[in-house]
């Protein structure tokens, strides 16, 4: 069986605010959609009540995606996937523990300046494990989802 591609999709009140976020933190490029947005809203497939302008840029406002800096221009659906999160938009606040969590695997001796990095761009830290096998800080992004930095 050939490797299936896949994305992740993280449910967010603020998808734009979310993909600024984490694509500072990792290092991706925000998706711009704006040319195609501009012609969907010309053609009358769009409406204003679709999009979303976010610094000048014409979003979905359903919806935003980050994708790592060697995929930008590559098909979302394309072969082979690209590495891909999409944020949407929902109306449900988070109540409980993430089910699903990432990792940003940066070493040791990274972890503090990572950790004082990403809380500079508004992720809070909440605690150090520090033990044999072990070794990892757990934040929470502006949304109150946790990840990790080992």
């Amino acid at each position: 069986m050939d490797p299936i591609g896949f994305q992740v999709t993280i449910d967010a009140a603020d998808p734009h605010r979310q993909a600024a976020f984490w694509a500072e933190a990792l290092g991706y490029v925000i998706e711009d959609h704006g040319e195609m947005i501009r012609e969907l809203l010309g053609q009358g497939v769009a409406t204003d009540q679709d999009v979303v302008e976010v610094d000048g840029q014409l979003f979905w406002a359903t919806g935003a995606a980050i994708r790592h800096p060697d995929d930008v221009g590559s098909d979302p659906l394309g072969d082979p996937a690209p590495r891909r999160v999409l944020f949407l938009h929902v109306e449900d606040p988070k109540t409980t523990k993430n089910r699903v969590h990432l990792d940003l695997n940066v070493g040791s001796d990274r972890i503090d300046d990572e950790v004082a990095r990403l809380v500079s761009l508004g992720a809070t830290e909440r605690y150090k494990v520090d033990e044999p096998g072990a070794f990892h800080t757990t934040l929470t992004d502006p949304e109150g989802n946790e990840f990790c930095v080992q």
